[in-house]
């Protein structure tokens, strides 16, 4: 929760930060792509870096906004996230948003800067935690109102670390446990998912799933061994940083939505992508090595989304790890996804759910 401050205070605490953070800190919150010292928050504005937060049922999750640049891989923590979401930023780019109710794992990382569509998202949840390393000028306003605790390493320094073994700003992670006590559990988990046995109409037997992004792409590619789809990012098995096994999601969903432009830019110019995930469409739900082609709706923002099938079904996901790849509605006329049938080894084909 955001607290104020007297101004004396303010002017003291900001100074002390100013002095810890430019020696642990020096390479700012941003990325290359994004002006140095995003977090432009004023002292009066920083947020609660929590202690007094519930532990009890109604506890937040934790969100954690991830580096997914060529330089940011591996990354750490993914593996014990409940959901990762997949977003596309600026120049066609990929970003993560790792949620944490169930298991906080000793490291999330590399933190890396927020978005305006992360507000919508996010209102799904009761007053969830948001760490993340910066945010544009303009943005920041709209986060400090936002009903969540954003926490950025000017909020809560001890929560955050620059790691030794690659560049600023790929580097900056984060301590779960400097934000929240303990584990929420899986009631925190409002999304809207269920989970439970496959639709009934036995879907179509797929090895693999690719989206593409302008300057992205994810397979992901079913291991009856791991139970799971193994990731991989443009080419690349998508694995943790302790050198595991590649990540295999028991459910991955193709979630197609509305990607318009928004009113901000990176210092570039280049336009920062809006993702609506209020509304509804199509979507694609893999588990089980199956694919199924179902529908999507979200009301409202403080709702989760409901999954169906045509006849109004709710669909069931396999427990476990869920990825929600935020593909353009547009790729649907485009074929910029493929599946690869499990059923010929060779074909390939555009498929559109």
């Amino acid at each position: 929760m955001k607290a104020g401050r007297s101004p004396a205070a303010a002017a003291l605490l900001a100074s002390a930060l100013a002095a810890v953070l430019a020696v642990s800190l020096t390479a700012g919150c941003t990325t290359s792509r994004e002006p140095s010292g995003d977090d432009g928050r004023s002292a009066s504005q920083k947020a609660s870096p929590g202690g007094d937060r519930p532990s009890a049922v109604g506890a937040p999750v934790l969100a954690v906004k991830i580096d997914n640049a060529p330089a940011a891989r591996p990354q750490t923590g993914l593996d014990a996230a409940d959901v990762v979401y997949v977003e596309q930023v600026e120049g066609g780019l990929s970003r993560l948003m790792a949620v944490y109710a169930t298991r906080l794992p000793k490291a999330v990382g590399p933190v890396r800067s927020a978005r305006e569509s992360d507000l919508e998202l996010l209102r799904q949840f009761h007053q969830p935690v948001l760490a993340f390393s910066g945010a544009q000028g303009r943005l920041l306003p709209l986060i400090d109102r936002a009903p969540l605790d954003a926490v950025t390493p000017s909020d809560a320094s001890g929560a955050y670390f620059r790691g030794a073994d690659r560049a600023a700003p790929h580097n900056l992670f984060l301590r779960p446990s400097g934000l929240l006590p303990s584990a929420p559990g899986a009631a925190a988990l409002t999304t809207g998912f269920r989970y439970g046995p496959a639709p009934s109409d036995g879907g179509t037997a797929t090895a693999s799933r690719t989206v593409r992004y302008p300057a992205a792409r994810f397979t992901f590619t079913w291991s009856a061994s791991r139970a799971g789809w193994l990731v991989s990012t443009d080419g690349a098995a998508t694995g943790t940083s302790d050198g595991q096994e590649p990540l295999a999601p028991a459910t991955v969903v193709v979630q197609y939505v509305q990607v318009r432009a928004s009113r901000f830019h990176d210092f570039l110019g280049n336009n920062t992508p809006y993702t609506e995930t209020v509304g509804s469409g199509k979507a694609q739900v893999l588990r089980d090595g199956r694919a199924y082609d179902v529908n999507w709706k979200r009301d409202t923002a403080t709702e989760g989304t409901d999954f169906t099938t045509a006849d109004g079904t709710p669909v069931g996901f396999a427990r476990g790890q869920v990825w929600v790849v935020f593909a353009n509605a547009s790729s649907l006329s485009t074929s910029s996804s493929s599946t690869t049938s499990s059923s010929s080894s060779s074909a390939s084909a555009s498929q559109a759910p």
